[in-house]
């Protein structure tokens, strides 16, 4: 019974965690040491790093 009772609590908890996701990154963003960190960590991955770079200053023609 133990056993049901925690698993039980643990799939709730991923639930909501699933349910709200994007508030709870909001919010640990909204911090920012945190957004700095994670700015940081995702720019020394180079996958990432060279997905957004070339975007960020290619030239617009008018």
């Amino acid at each position: 019974m133990r056993i049901f009772t925690v698993l039980t609590v643990i799939a709730s908890i991923m639930f909501f965690v699933y349910r709200w996701r994007y508030r709870i990154i909001n919010t640990l963003l909204a911090i920012s040491f945190l957004r700095k960190a994670v700015v940081t960590l995702s720019m020394n991955m180079p996958m990432i790093r060279d997905k957004f770079l070339p975007a960020l200053f290619q030239r617009r023609s008018s």
